[in-house]
């Protein structure tokens, strides 16, 4: 008799680590809509401040960190700046999301340390290309 060969058994994708990204915007309907649209390819997290932003970025590093602009009290620029200044959090890639769309306003988020800049409405590919790019 032929002895048993070994048989390959192929690797369970459901449980491949998906990069964790956090999301921050001041409104979770649109956490609740990326999350909807993003969460097969990545893991997400939601912060609904700079402030809180900042302190979940410090205590679990994400992969990147998806930031609206305009946001009451510290807003995205200002929050993009701390985390670039932050050693802690310097190299985490940073996506700024907005319905601001002028170069003015662009190059403000670049200028603050943002490592890419998206224009609300945005096509949902499009978001995925630059985070993968970025992590």
């Amino acid at each position: 008799m032929e002895k048993d060969k070994p048989i390959a058994v192929p690797a369970d994708t459901s449980r491949r680590v998906r990069p964790e990204i956090l999301v921050v915007d001041d409104e979770y309907f649109n956490f609740e809509m990326l999350k909807a649209t993003l969460s097969n390819e990545f893991s997400l997290s939601y912060a609904g401040s700079g402030t809180s932003c900042l302190a979940s970025a410090i205590a679990n590093p994400p992969n990147a960190i998806l930031l609206d602009v305009c946001m009451p009290g510290l807003d995205g620029y200002d929050t993009c700046r701390l985390l670039k200044n932050t050693p802690e959090t310097e190299n985490i890639p940073v996506v700024m999301v907005s319905g601001l769309e002028s170069e003015l306003e662009q190059k403000a988020g670049f200028d603050a340390g943002c490592d890419a800049y998206v224009v609300k409405p945005f096509s949902v590919k499009t978001l995925i290309e630059k985070i993968k790019a970025l992590v």
